[in-house]
């Protein structure tokens, strides 16, 4: 029966993880209706052919989540019924932007949201946060462990978990993520491989700063929007397994696959992709750049940018999507991003199709640049 599905609503339903999640919903028709909302039209988002059915334009409401006068409209549905879950998938991703940018366009979305569905009944509503948020320690940080966020998402993320945690009647779980991959992401893998290419037309070794130890923990996108809809539909069901004395009153969990992705693992699998050397910089001269990190980041990306533009232009690409070899600062940081994800798998009985990127997984991804025009 139709009816008995649960109706969806995804807050930034056109950002890359919102786009996967809508797509797994009407792929595997999970939902008896969907609606996203982004503040970006679905024409200007970069959307691949394979999204166009699942993000088309009747599921589609254009607003900002985060202005209280577009919330009706957002939640509001033809058959006055309430939605079963949200999804909160919008926010600012963008790194080294102003405090303010995402005092609203996080915490203020994310409050905003939250209160409405709070408000409204809402079955469940899920947050997505990050692993950011932990205290780096040298064992992977459980959902328990020390906090201390070490990126300004991170800082605005943990805000919104903590006062999403005070709305009464609010049906929240959080999820935390690690740099998620797949097809057509930008950011951290994108980056990575974007200045691998610039490399490998240099002819020149690629080195990271610190060492192969530091972790940069992962999570396929595939599994990121199939744990998205598992723990909703535990939550739903009735959270079975949740012992709400040992692990709180609010479900939290690590989406993180189990490979411990590292620096060292990255740098591996691209010097096989590319065919390049790639490196270290050691303790030592990463202790340098460190008491010069700016100016570090800028040579970086006066060495990378230039040549990728003349790639792009050698290959007659006139809009290469969301790609860029742009290193941000906030990145460059020897933070270990590293979490345990085992809660997910004992209390909802989730399991991994893709628990460690490989080499197959990477050529995956610029593949799927290349089919979008967007790899030179």
């Amino acid at each position: 029966m139709a009816s008995e599905k649960p109706s969806v609503l995804i807050i930034g339903g056109l950002g890359y993880i919102g786009r996967f999640l809508a797509r797994y919903i009407h792929e595997n028709e999970l939902a008896s209706e969907i609606r996203l909302v982004d503040k970006v039209l679905p024409q200007l988002a970069w959307l691949p052919p394979e999204f166009e059915t699942a993000c088309s334009t009747d599921k589609f409401i254009q607003a900002d989540a985060s202005k209280e006068q577009a919330l009706a409209r957002i939640f509001d549905r033809p058959d006055g019924k309430e939605w079963d879950f949200v999804f909160n998938c919008g926010g600012e991703t963008r790194y080294s932007q102003e405090d303010e940018v995402y005092k609203v366009r996080s915490l203020g979305l994310s409050l905003a949201v939250g209160r409405e569905a709070a408000k409204r009944k809402v079955k469940c509503f899920i947050e997505l946060s990050t692993g950011m948020v932990y205290k780096p320690t040298s064992s992977p940080s459980k959902e328990g462990d020390k906090i201390k966020p070490w990126s300004k998402i991170a800082v605005f993320k943990l805000q919104a978990e903590e006062e999403l945690a005070k709305i009464d009647g609010l049906n929240l779980v959080i999820v935390r993520l690690p740099h998620v991959y797949g097809p057509y992401a930008s950011q951290w893998v994108a980056t990575a491989l974007c200045m691998a290419r610039v490399y490998q037309a240099l002819g020149e070794e690629m080195k990271w700063l610190w060492t192969k130890d530091l972790r940069t923990n992962t999570a396929h996108i595939d599994d990121v929007t199939r744990a998205l809809w598992a723990v909703a539909a535990w939550y739903n069901a009735g959270k079975a397994n949740w012992d709400a004395k040992s692990m709180g009153p609010i479900p939290i969990f690590n989406v993180v696959d189990k490979g411990m992705t590292n620096q060292g693992t990255v740098a591996g699998i691209i010097g096989e992709v590319f065919g390049i050397e790639t490196g270290f910089q050691g303790q030592l001269l990463s202790n340098l750049a460190r008491l010069n990190m700016d100016s570090v980041v800028d040579d970086v990306n006066d060495d990378v940018l230039g040549p990728w533009a003349d790639l792009l232009a050698d290959a007659g690409i006139t809009r290469p999507g969301p790609l860029t070899p742009f290193m941000e600062k906030e990145l460059l940081k020897d933070t270990d991003l590293s979490m345990d994800g085992s809660r997910l798998e004992t209390v909802v009985g989730f399991q991994y199709q893709k628990p460690a990127i490989t080499k197959e997984l990477v050529e995956e991804v610029i593949e799927s640049y290349r089919r979008m025009k967007w790899w030179p």
